[in-house]
């Protein structure tokens, strides 16, 4: 029978560490300190204390916790020496069943691995689904790992350790993330869907009014209907809009009606080029699955939802980012209909193609009254590295940083590599790379501030011809407006400085502006109470990446819930990831947000 959070609040002290026997391999100290901390408030709030006292333990118990693991398809194996944990663990992923190459291949790497780092490899081969990696993404995975740095390896040795404790601790307690489970499978259906010469790769990239875009719109559309939504449509610029609407006197079908409020939420599904799969689209799912328990037990609250899954905000195919939620909140530019791709087809032809109206007329009835609003509440993946450190599923956004982003070209002369002299060159890249040096020194003087040049071209360019125009984006960032925008003027300013020193030409084009948005401290409060009532602590933290809500600021209060990233948080990569039971949390969060809502309402 499974064991419960009461019994083992309740057991003494024999018992209970009886009870939690088997977590941490070989390393029973850690259940024995973490009983000290009871009660425990919830079965989230025990492996939060597991992992905070391997946190705060001292490197050498650290190490001895890790080297308390055997390797893969390793000597314990092969002698059947592995614990009943282990043994169930490595034979579900099929390492008892390598190929004598994989055998070999696994054996290489754990020879090298040992010699780097003096500890054996730990990876949680249950997976962020807890169904099992292949033997193939093991192998990837752990060649991956041998590049890092050994401060940095030994950390994710610890976070895979706690992972496989909590899926081992969901064992115990007959516990399975079935919400997490099913928003993690709408997100790799979603990511079947990518544009040509990505897919083939096996990358994921989905761009504006693409084939791909427009594949993914419709599974969005028909996964909101079997969730029984009551209204789902793909409105004027491409977004997919669910609604549920609210309890009402008499029974009445849709469309909204006049007076009655809803909550806002979303986030958007387009993606940069080969990136991950849960950017934008775990704040689409994540509100999906809770109206999709509320429709199941025919349950309606005091207001309505409306989910909106934002057709684009990264600014891939045009320039024009946060369109999707920018078309809400009255601020879709006309111009932008006569931007071309990089193929040369204008946003226009590209909405007519979609079978989008494209008409300014259509586009500006997409604005959204605040008074039928509540608010705007959006969970996203952290994108970074905080949580991941901290051990924390869950974090409470406070503000969103303020950004400026630029289309830039600078212009010299293109000669000759071998016959020009250097001190006669106008070199348009050199003055490039001179800036992006300067962005990142003056950026750290911050300390919170952010500067990138992500993207950097020479067309045509060629080994033995120096640079003569170089293209490139410049993103800058800051958690204050005054802030961002004294960054602004002195990096702008010091491009200028290049150009006229190196005889260069220069020109600037803004392509997006976006305010800092602090989040409504009533609806931060909300989250709050939301993640404390999953007996999780509060961690408080501003977002540096941007968000459809930093738009939805701008006509209505909002904030914002974080979900922890794998993989140190790394976001904008194929890596990106997070477990099932991260998404379980944000979904139960989500949940609990509402429940107090419908409460204030009432």
């Amino acid at each position: 029978m499974a064991l419960t959070i009461a019994q083992l609040n309740a057991a003494d002290g024999g018992e209970a560490a009886r009870l939690l026997d088997g977590l941490y391999e070989h390393s029973p100290w850690i259940a024995q300190a973490a009983l000290a901390h009871r009660p425990f408030r919830s079965l989230g709030h025990l492996k939060q204390v597991m992992a905070d006292i391997v946190r705060e333990s001292a490197e050498d118990q650290q190490l001895s916790l890790i080297r308390a693991h055997p390797e893969l398809a390793g000597k314990a194996m092969v002698a059947k020496a592995l614990t009943s944990e282990s043994t169930s663990e490595q034979s579900r992923a099929g390492l008892t069943n390598c190929t004598p190459e994989e055998f070999a291949r696994l054996q290489q790497l754990n020879a090298d691995y040992n010699a780097k780092f003096g500890f054996p490899f730990i990876l949680a081969v249950r997976g962020p689904r807890g169904t099992g990696l292949s033997r193939q993404q093991i192998i990837d995975t752990f060649a991956r790992r041998l590049e890092n740095h050994p401060d940095f390896e030994r950390a994710e040795a610890l976070r895979n350790i706690h992972r496989i404790v909590e899926l081992r601790l969901n064992d115990k307690f007959g516990v399975e993330p079935t919400l997490g489970n099913l928003v993690w499978d709408w997100q790799e259906q979603l990511a079947q869907h990518s544009d040509p010469g990505f897919k083939e790769k096996g990358q994921l990239t989905v761009t504006y009014l693409t084939d791909a875009h427009r594949a993914a719109a419709k599974q969005i559309v028909d996964t909101m209907r079997e969730a029984g939504f009551d209204e789902v449509e793909v409105d004027a610029v491409g977004n997919v809009v669910g609604r549920y609407a609210p309890e009402r006197p008499h029974p009445s079908p849709p469309p909204k009606r006049e007076g009655e409020k809803y909550l806002l939420t979303g986030s958007h599904y387009d993606t940069v080029r080969n990136g991950g799969k849960y950017d934008g689209r775990l704040g689409i799912f994540t509100p999906m699955a809770c109206v999709r328990e509320l429709a199941r037990v025919k349950r309606r609250l005091p207001f309505g939802i409306e989910v909106v899954a934002f057709s684009e905000e990264e600014g891939q195919r045009y320039k024009a980012t946060f369109l999707g939620s920018g078309a809400l909140t009255g601020h879709f530019d006309a111009k932008w209909l006569d931007q071309k791709d990089a193929d040369g087809v204008t946003m226009r032809d590209a909405m007519r193609n979609a079978g989008l109206p494209a008409t300014v007329e259509a586009i500006a009835k997409l604005q959204r009254d605040p008074k039928n609003y509540l608010g705007f509440v959006e969970v996203h993946i952290e994108q970074g590295p905080v949580l991941n450190e901290l051990d924390l599923p869950l974090g409470i956004v406070t503000s969103i940083n303020g950004g400026v982003r630029f289309q830039c070209e600078v212009t010299g002369m293109a000669s000759h590599a071998g016959t020009t002299p250097m001190d006669r060159r106008r070199d348009a890249a050199v003055a490039v790379a001179e800036l992006a040096l300067y962005v990142e020194e003056r950026a750290r003087r911050d300390g919170d501030s952010v500067g990138t040049i992500g993207m950097l071209q020479v067309p045509n360019g060629s080994i033995n011809v120096i640079p003569g125009r170089c293209l490139f984006s410049l993103d800058l960032r800051a958690p204050t407006d005054p802030q961002r925008d004294a960054l602004v003027t002195d990096v702008l300013a010091r491009l200028k400085e290049i150009c006229g020193r190196r005889g260069l030409h220069y020109t600037v084009e803004e392509t997006m502006r976006a305010a800092a948005a602090p989040s409504a401290p009533a609806w931060q409060q909300r989250w709050e109470a939301a993640v404390q009532s999953l007996g999780l602590p509060l961690y408080r933290m501003p977002s540096g990446a941007g968000h459809d809500a930093m738009k939805l600021h701008e006509i209505m209060p909002q904030a914002m819930l974080f979900v922890r990233g794998q993989n140190a948080g790394i976001s904008h990569n194929p890596l990106e990831s997070t477990t099932s039971d991260d998404i379980e949390l944000g979904v139960r969060a989500f949940q609990q947000l509402l429940e107090g809502l419908a409460k204030e309402i009432q």
